[in-house]
């Protein structure tokens, strides 16, 4: 730094000096200002590392209770704007238990130990559902010592263990046939009287048309929504059909 008797007296010498000295101070202040902020997001990052686990649990349990008062506040009454905000906390609760089932499943993986006992116990299956058994029996069905088939082993006990599992919907087609018959005598021929529709020629079938008016009202599932979900399944319906079909239904 210049002292006194360095400076000098012209003016513009001087305000040039003056403003060499500003952009060296606004420079110095932009980097001072930098490593702080990089210094703040840091420890930031790290404090957040620390309490997500724990702030999981207690945005869960946030969402959960404010479910709970929306809810109750819905009952007796029509809020659409209500609804909406249900649903919003609905994703928001959904994302937290998937983010909390992400994180304990990578720890799992990292530290290969058990869940913690401090886990909620697993309910049994439901009793109503049915069940398909699938028999695993040794590699080779034959005695690793002698040789001989297990077919006629004795069966000591056995380990059983239940996997929910999930058959998707398909689409199938009913084909009615109604055969001409002719009576031997040559004078008659008879044939059965074609089924009754739920829709006057229309190919929908009941249950076609229950599924889509139970996910339309029950799921509020939009019949947008519906037409690509069935065009996975390489079924093509049009909106003004699926709309059609709706109509109908309402009358």
């Amino acid at each position: 730094m210049l002292n006194r008797a360095q400076l000098p007296d012209n003016i513009d010498e001087l305000k040039a000096l003056l403003s060499a000295q500003l952009t060296e101070v606004e420079a110095l202040k932009r980097e001072s200002n930098a490593f702080k902020l990089e210094r703040d997001t840091i420890k930031f990052e790290r404090d957040t590392l620390k309490l997500t686990a724990s702030d999981d649990k207690q945005e869960i349990q946030r969402l959960s209770l404010l479910l709970e008062m929306l809810k109750r506040k819905l009952f007796g009454q029509k809020s659409e704007k209500l609804n909406r905000q249900i649903d919003q906390l609905e994703l928001e609760l959904e994302a937290l238990h998937i983010t909390q089932g992400e994180r304990i499943a990578a720890q799992q993986v990292e530290a290969e130990v058990k869940p913690p006992r401090t886990a909620p116990q697993r309910r049994p299956l439901p009793e109503h559902l049915p069940r398909d058994t699938q028999t695993h029996l040794p590699a080779g069905n034959r005695c690793p010592d002698c040789g001989l088939s297990l077919e006629v082993a004795h069966v000591l006990g056995e380990d059983v263990s239940e996997v929910l599992e999930y058959v998707p919907a398909s689409f199938r087609v009913i084909r009615h046939v109604r055969p001409r018959l002719a009576c031997a005598c040559g004078n008659c021929i008879a044939q059965a009287l074609a089924p009754n529709r739920p829709i006057a020629r229309s190919f929908a079938g009941a249950g076609l048309l229950a599924h889509i008016m139970v996910a339309k009202y029950g799921d509020h599932l939009p019949l947008y929504r519906q037409q690509q979900m069935v065009a996975r399944e390489g079924v093509e319906l049009s909106d003004s059909t699926l709309g059609d079909w709706v109509g109908a239904c309402h009358q």
